[in-house]
């Protein structure tokens, strides 16, 4: 049997990678190299969730008119109903060693699966790229307003911050590792310094219990909460694809689902509450925790550590956006290693960071979970009840193998996402939570169509 150092060698000199860094793209990960634990997972993962974006969203629930419990409750159950989905997919790096984007091979077929999933894949990091980057890179040029004196371009500061950030997701996973150990003890006392601040400050509207009991302009309503709901749900649904790369190093799928899970449920939680929390305290004025802190906070120690704790906090996110981002090029252009396609969509997050409008968050999450629900639904649906978790690996990488399809394309696969997509724009309203219900009409939908076609020949390749 070749050793993974053998491996390693061998994928080093073809790509024309640099050493020292993660030389696994598209290609099955040894056994032997599958080391990492609940822990690794959970601080990674963790890590992922403790981020700007979502205490923006968090922020923004209440703003929009959310109480500050419907908020919480909003970011929370959203969060748990896509992890059921997200675990599914996930189970795959464990099994197989494979990133997902290959994995989506055996559902779209070796072409679908680039023009596709991929494709979308590599467009949807670059944005989580440029808008973690934004929302940091804003508390950042409010702090340094604290500290300075002096206002920054919120662009240039953006672009800088992002540059520093790509440095690290070109290493590859064991930077992942690295980084979400350094960096959980950092964001775990920083993270309950400002639930703190905030509590302990001396307008009365900041008191826990004002804030807990703060009704919002709307409170529960419905059509407002399922809105966020499918928020939620959409935001994750987006990672659905790339689920198994952070995965696939893991020892035991017991450990994956143990650390992702736990990981996953409290740092939405706490991300979504002190966002929601900063916003019901300034009655839906402060969508950002860090700006706010930066406006009720004096003393220069809480702004350096405020200021460590964005560097970290983005650099652990966007880490992962980028990482992905470059496996799903990887999949798609089979030529370019890991560490090329990384550093080219390093490019173009760093790119997209000139770009306020990317700040519409609730606009572009929407849109995405329009795109990315038909696609989870057509792949948790096929993964469980078509091949029962079971995939040919060599088959993937076989150009004319079983996975081929019509000219390397699914077409039930490719129907059924162009329907999904069509039914959770135009069909379903709000209130349903689109997002996941366009997932089970299109899971089901995919489902029944290869039952009842049994002898067409692109569902016998789909059942093989």
């Amino acid at each position: 049997m070749t050793s993974a150092l053998d491996i390693e060698r061998r994928l080093r000199a073809r790509y024309r990678q640099p050493p020292g860094v993660e030389q696994f793209g598209i290609e099955p990960v040894p056994e032997e190299r599958k080391t990492a634990g609940w822990f690794d997972l959970f601080s990674i993962m963790f890590n992922f969730l403790i981020n700007p974006g979502i205490m923006l969203s968090g922020g923004l629930m209440v703003a929009a008119g959310l109480s500050f419990q419907a908020a919480v409750a909003a970011g929370f159950f959203g969060t748990v109903v896509a992890l059921l989905f997200y675990l599914i997919m996930a189970t795959l790096g464990v099994d197989y060693g494979i990133p997902g984007q290959v994995a989506t091979r055996a559902v779209y077929g070796l072409r679908g699966a680039k023009l596709i999933p991929s494709l979308l894949r590599t467009l949807v990091s670059v944005y989580w790229f440029a808008f973690q980057t934004l929302v940091g890179a804003s508390a950042i040029v409010a702090v340094l307003a604290k500290i300075t004196g002096a206002t920054y371009p919120l662009i240039w500061v953006s672009v800088i911050f992002g540059f520093i950030q790509a440095c690290v997701a070109v290493i590859g996973f064991g930077s992942l590792k690295v980084l979400a150990r350094i960096a959980l003890p950092i964001k775990v006392i920083v993270l309950a310094y400002l639930f703190v601040l905030f509590a302990r400050h001396d307008d009365p509207n900041f008191e826990p219990a004002n804030v807990l009991s703060y009704p919002g302009a709307s409170g529960w309503t419905w059509v407002l909460l399922a809105g966020w709901v499918n928020v939620a749900i959409a935001g994750w649904l987006t990672n659905i694809t790339d689920a198994a790369d952070f995965a696939r190093y893991t020892r035991s799928r017991t450990e994956m689902w143990a650390g992702t899970f736990a990981a996953s449920v409290f740092g939405a939680l706490l991300s979504t509450a002190l966002g929601a929390y900063g916003a019901a305290a300034t009655l839906g004025k402060v969508t950002n925790p860090f700006v706010l802190t930066a406006q009720i906070e004096t003393s220069w120690v809480a702004f350096l550590l405020v200021l460590v704790f964005l560097c970290v906090d983005d650099w652990t996110i966007n880490v992962l956006n980028l990482y992905s981002g470059g496996l799903s090029l990887s999949n798609m252009f089979e030529r370019l290693g890991r560490f090329w396609t990384t550093l080219i969509v390093s490019v173009f997050g760093v790119a997209l960071c000139g770009v306020p409008d990317v700040l519409n968050f609730f606009r572009y999450v929407t849109w995405f979970g329009n795109v990315f629900s038909p696609v989870a639904g057509v792949l948790v649906f096929d993964y469980l009840f078509v091949r029962r978790m079971r995939i040919d690996v060599p088959a993937l990488y076989d150009p004319k193998g079983r996975y081929r399809y019509w000219v390397g394309f699914s077409p039930i696969a490719v129907a059924w996402t162009a329907i999904g997509f069509l039914i959770c724009t135009y069909v379903i309203p709000t209130a349903w939570i689109p997002a996941l219900l366009t997932l089970l009409i299109t899971g089901v939908g995919y489902l029944l169509t290869v039952w009842i076609m049994p002898r067409a020949k692109f569902a016998t390749w789909l059942r093989a």
